[in-house]
C-alpha cells in the first residue's frame, strides 16, 4: 500500500524502507509499535502537533519514548508558549490519524522541528501516514523532505 508519505519520498527518489506491522487502536503509541517491529523505543519517533500562542500549527517529531519539553519546543520554534492540538483538530488540519501521523504529507506544510538525538541514529523509524506502517529513513532525509530543523526538544 502506498501512502501520500511514500508516493512523495518515490517521487523525490529519497531512500527509505517501510515496515507493515499488526496494528490495533489500542496499541498506537510508539512504545508499543517498537516492540512489534523489534526496534529500540528511542528510534521510533512520534509525530506531535502543536499550536502556539498565536494560532500557528507547529509539527514535532520526537523518540517514542520521552515526552516532548513544551518549554525546549516553543524555544526552539521562536513562540512564547505551545499546546499540543486537540485529537479531534488532527484530521482536519493534517489529513492523518492519531497513530498514524507522519511528519511527511500533511495538508499544509507546517514547520517541522526534529529532536536532535535523531542524529545518533544513522536511520529512524517514523508513521509512513497509516496505522500499521512505519518508515525507516535517515533522519537528514526526513528533514530535508519536512524542511524539518533539528533541536533540543526534549
Amino acid at each position: 500500500m502506498k501512502t501520500n508519505a511514500v508516493r512523495i519520498l518515490e517521487s523525490l527518489k529519497i531512500p527509505h524502507q517501510t515496515i507493515e506491522y499488526e496494528s490495533n487502536d489500542d496499541e498506537i503509541d510508539a512504545i508499543s509499535v517498537a516492540k512489534k517491529i523489534n526496534a529500540e523505543p528511542e528510534t521510533v519517533f512520534k509525530t506531535l502537533v502543536a499550536r502556539n500562542e498565536k494560532n500557528e500549527i507547529l509539527v514535532f517529531v520526537i523518540p517514542g519514548n520521552f515526552e516532548l519539553n513544551y518549554k525546549k519546543a516553543a524555544k526552539a520554534c521562536g513562540s512564547k508558549s505551545i499546546e499540543l492540538i486537540k485529537v479531534k483538530e488532527l484530521q482536519p488540519l493534517t489529513g492523518y490519524i492519531r497513530g498514524g501521523c507522519s511528519p511527511i504529507g500533511m495538508k499544509k506544510e507546517y514547520p517541522t522541528f526534529i529532536d536532535e538525538t535523531a542524529l545518533l541514529n544513522d536511520n529512524i523509524y517514523c508513521s509512513a501516514g497509516i496505522r500499521g506502517m512505519q518508515l525507516f529513513i535517515s533522519p537528514e532525509n526526513l528533514a530535508k523532505v519536512t524542511k524539518a530543523v533539528f533541536a533540543d526538544l526534549i
